[in-house]
């Protein structure tokens, strides 16, 4: 009894995976639907050059980085683009808002931002998991 208490199970990537790409696939699509707030307009907010250029391709990365990571393809690959997105997003947004408020502020609005670059991290080293796409051709590859 007291070892099914404290044994550990096998990572279930499943839970991080299926997070990240939900959330990931939910802005891809914003940056198209509302492009005001969450696309174009943000990033002219930001002061980027060509801000629909650039909404459009951060969008089409992240739904397609989201749909692959949902499915388990190519997990630690597509962690990558989605890191590189969230190391500009704090960058851009996140470190002014520590100069210009204090750090209170920051560690409020960078919460939700700080817990998926975490499960990105974790995606990246342990890669999809047991309940993916990449672990049925890792065993058809083990069998041929």
């Amino acid at each position: 009894m007291k070892n099914n208490i404290i044994k550990t199970k096998p990572l279930p990537l499943v839970i991080p995976r299926v997070i990240v790409g939900l959330i990931f696939l939910s802005e891809g699509i914003q940056k198209f639907i509302t492009p005001e707030t969450v696309g174009s307009g943000r990033f002219a907010k930001i002061g980027f050059q060509h801000p629909e250029f650039w909404a459009s391709t951060v969008g089409i990365t992240e739904i397609a980085c989201a749909i692959l990571l949902l499915i388990g393809l190519l997990s630690r690959l597509m962690s990558v683009p989605l890191l590189v997105i969230m190391a500009v997003a704090f960058i851009a947004t996140k470190i002014p808002i520590l100069t210009e408020k204090g750090f209170w502020s920051f560690a409020h609005e960078y919460r939700t931002d700080f817990a998926l670059t975490l499960l990105l991290i974790m995606l990246f080293y342990y890669g999809s998991g047991n309940y993916s796409i990449d672990k049925y051709i890792t065993k058809c590859g083990e069998r041929a």
